[in-house]
């Protein structure tokens, strides 16, 4: 099966590890920003010998990174960074369910970026399936993620992260093409880590004593999430990657209801079919709109 075929999987597969992060945060014994902190510390040297074992397999003929490409990938694991510390900040502070779908704005800011970029139109397709998108996120937020007072600043946050979260794409785009996806996240993980530390250090209480939600977050969140993702969106056009991130508050909302008791209600529950019929609309056949439009 070729990369091109395997992309929407991962990407798929990507979304669903990345759901449970919200979850896993809640649970670690640190401030936010340690949480985030130590996501990429522990991801470091997995994400570092995977890379490493990729080369190696690859013959070890990997070409040095482009002029300016390390300043990038630099400048996107700061921007990956903030997008951590603000989105855990968030986490903490409103509804599971809140700081997955608030925060995953990048789901149409990407396809907003993409269209700017080629300069186009969308086409019908792609319209019908970002407004049924726009309608389930609507129905998903109902009453399990109210946004009150008591939430607001958490919700401000997470808005923040999901603009730090495109930036960050944004910024991979510039070298995706010509850095192998495992060796872009590890160098990338190293610059956040870097970024996050002194932040992480100054915060209050930082070095864990239940270190199993931080390593479970490591693993599954920035080596199995990320790492995927990375790899897909060098082959999927943003609207398809914007559209796949809602799958995030979906699951999110779902573990807020069993763990946490946010029941959810019949407007949620529309809206995941929603979210699902638009993500099917955006696979079918000829995709959204015209493909050769939208940077890949």
């Amino acid at each position: 099966m070729t990369p091109a075929r395997l992309a929407f999987p991962a990407m798929l597969a990507g979304s669903v590890a990345l759901a449970f992060g919200p979850w896993l945060v809640r649970s670690a014994d640190v401030p936010p920003v340690a949480s985030a902190f130590w996501r990429m510390a522990i991801a470091m040297p997995l994400l570092g010998a995977l890379a490493a074992m990729a080369a190696q397999r690859a013959g070890g003929t990997e070409a040095p990174l482009p002029r300016g490409g390390l300043a990038a990938i630099a400048a996107a694991g700061v921007l990956f960074a903030a997008d951590l510390a603000l989105w855990h900040m968030g986490i903490v502070r409103t509804t599971l369910a809140n700081a997955a779908l608030v925060s995953n704005c990048a789901s149409f800011l990407l396809p907003a970026y993409g269209f700017a970029v080629a300069r186009t139109w969308p086409g019908r397709r792609a319209i019908a399936a970002l407004l049924l998108a726009a309608a389930g996120l609507a129905l998903l937020i109902g009453r399990s993620a109210d946004v009150s007072a008591t939430h607001l600043l958490g919700d401000l946050l997470c808005v923040g992260a999901g603009v730090a979260y495109t930036a960050y794409f944004i910024a991979l785009d510039r070298v995706r093409a010509s850095v192998p996806p495992l060796k872009l996240l590890a160098i990338a993980t190293v610059f956040g880590a870097l970024a996050l530390l002194p932040v992480a250090a100054l915060g209050g209480p930082w070095w864990p004593h239940l270190w199993w939600p931080l390593v479970l977050l490591a693993i599954g969140s920035q080596v199995i999430g990320q790492g995927l993702v990375v790899f897909a969106v060098g082959h999927l056009p943003p609207l398809v990657v914007g559209l796949t991130l809602l799958v995030q508050p979906a699951i999110a909302a779902t573990i807020g209801a069993y763990r946490y008791g946010e029941r959810l209600g019949p407007a949620e529950l529309a809206g995941m079919v929603l979210v699902a019929v638009a993500l099917v609309l955006v696979r079918l056949p000829g995709r959204v709109g015209t493909a050769q439009a939208v940077p890949e």
